[in-house]
């Protein structure tokens, strides 16, 4: 496994698609943090990881479409399913290079919070309470780090499946793109307005009740207000687990076609 663990990886920076992506990804989220905490003038990160969470629909399977669509293309996959490693660990091999690239970038964008402590001081240092500090709040940065991400984790397994089902790239992006807006928008949506006022987008209890139990993005709550949810864990490892089973399967039924 970790001799496809380290081409994988090093395809990505032999190819653009690894510059491409990272590119993208740190530029998008620098947008996201300028324009929902400095021009805003918060210290509330709430919105930059609900928008960072949505970005994901299109920056995630950029990061996939290749996992397994150009071994086909390029007619390199006998040679996997003929190495001497399992399905089982030449999947987990594409798998933790992807979820690899995609956490350094995630790390790495964190310095986009460094403003956000260097505002609260001065703030802090200006006032005449000086005992009373303004600024981020850690716990809650972090635990919505960790969240996004097991978000990241789930969407990437769900975009390797869809790319072991097809030898065209853009058609792998594509249908990843489409799953993973059905699976981030419903949450979404579902979280759009109250019931005290009866402002909700959807307003039938039992529907958002399914679409809480389905969607990703519902079950990002607790993290977001800095709690570390364990029924969210088992949710996110559950469906990372499912779709990289699901991996092994086609190419199972592959090798014995």
């Amino acid at each position: 496994m970790s001799a496809i663990y380290k081409r994988e990886l090093r395809s990505f920076f032999i190819n653009p698609i690894g510059y491409v992506y990272i590119g993208i990804f740190l530029t998008i989220s620098s947008l996201i943090c300028t324009y929902t905490t400095i021009q805003q003038k918060t210290y509330s990160t709430s919105s930059f990881f609900t928008m960072l969470i949505m970005s994901f629909v299109v920056l995630i399977p950029l990061l996939t479409m290749r996992l397994f669509s150009e071994e086909r293309k390029l007619k390199t996959e006998q040679m996997l399913l003929t190495a001497p490693v399992s399905i089982t660990g030449m999947v987990f091999g594409k798998y933790l290079a992807a979820l690899t690239v995609f956490a350094s970038t995630l790390l790495f964008s964190c310095i986009n919070f460094f403003p956000l402590y260097s505002l609260g001081i001065e703030e802090s240092a200006a006032t005449d309470y000086s005992y009373y500090h303004v600024g981020p709040v850690t716990s809650e940065i972090v635990g919505r780090l960790i969240g996004v991400f097991l978000i990241g984790a789930a969407i990437i397994a769900i975009g390797m499946f869809v790319s072991s089902l097809t030898e065209n790239q853009l058609s792998a992006a594509v249908i990843s793109i489409a799953v993973i807006l059905v699976m981030v928008g419903m949450g979404i949506l579902n979280s759009i307005g109250s019931d005290s006022d009866g402002t909700r987008f959807i307003d039938n209890y039992a529907i958002r009740a399914i679409i809480d139990w389905v969607s990703i993005f519902s079950r990002f709550g607790n993290f977001s207000n800095g709690i570390f949810d364990f029924a969210a864990l088992f949710y996110y490892l559950s469906l990372t687990g499912i779709f990289i089973f699901l991996t092994v399967r086609v190419y199972d039924r592959r090798r014995w076609a």
